[in-house]
């Protein structure tokens, strides 16, 4: 609840606070882009910024809506999110209708590549010309950022608006799985192993579409096809030197009670 300004931050944290991983004070960072001419306000609440000024840019990239209700509801004369610059083309230049500055990346230091925009139409022709040459359904998909939190700097990867701006039809939907481990454990306890495999490799031929909120499911997570694969797809790829552009991910929708 407290809020702190810059003195305090430095009486309690140090004057050079460097993150865990990269090694940068971003305080000191956004200082120097802004020229020294900004003040910083620590706060964990969005609404705290109206004690400063009614205009307000939302740095926030997946609480923006909410956040911009929010100012909004408490008398702010302007809110845009990154989400509403470049948004549309200005004298020539780029920009991405849905998602503006989110998701861009540094190019140079006058350049910013923006966020994919008319992805479905690449994707399905990328999957049309993998048909035609090899005869076999091969889904597609553009990823950035994979959507998991770091277990030691508590950092939550998914910088970008999405973790897939598009991709064909066929990784639309969540996974229907059984838990195998629950299944095994109590309606199969009794049998041995041979007669175990065969009723497990049953129950998942025959089991239903839609599993959610049935005991047979205990322990799943069920989460975006695409922000599944999205995020082993950036893992495996990394966003360094690995110089890795493309991902080729075979088996993925096999089970167990696959042949």
């Amino acid at each position: 609840t407290d809020v702190l300004e810059e003195k305090d931050y430095r009486r309690i944290f140090g004057e050079v606070v460097k993150h865990e991983f990269t090694g940068i004070d971003y305080v000191t960072l956004y200082k120097e882009i802004c020229g020294g001419n900004c003040e910083i306000h620590f706060s964990n609440d969005p609404k705290t910024i109206l004690n400063y000024t009614d205009e307000v840019l939302i740095g926030s990239t997946h609480t923006r809506f909410s956040i911009k209700r929010l100012l909004k509801d408490e008398g702010a004369k302007v809110v845009l999110g990154l989400d509403d610059i470049l948004n549309e083309s200005i004298n020539g230049s780029g920009y991405n209708e849905e998602f503006g500055l989110l998701g861009s990346n540094f190019a140079s230091e006058s350049k910013l590549k923006l966020f994919p925009r008319d992805g479905e139409e690449f994707v399905n022709a990328v999957q049309k010309k993998l048909v035609d040459k090899y005869n076999k359904e091969i889904e597609v998909m553009i990823y950035g950022d994979g959507a998991f939190k770091d277990p030691v700097g508590k950092i939550w990867e998914l910088a970008d608006p999405v973790v897939s701006p598009a991709h064909t039809k066929g990784l639309a939907g969540t996974p229907s799985e059984l838990k195998i481990k629950y299944i095994a454990d109590t309606d199969l306890k009794d049998m041995n192993t041979e007669e175990a495999t065969a009723a497990m490799k049953e129950k998942i031929n025959h089991k239903n579409k839609d599993l959610v909120g049935t005991d047979e499911t205990l322990g799943t997570t069920p989460r975006r096809i695409t922000d599944l694969l999205g995020s082993l797809c950036d893992l495996t790829s990394g966003s360094g030197d690995k110089g890795t552009p493309v991902i080729l991910i075979q088996g993925y929708f096999d089970n167990f009670a696959t042949e």
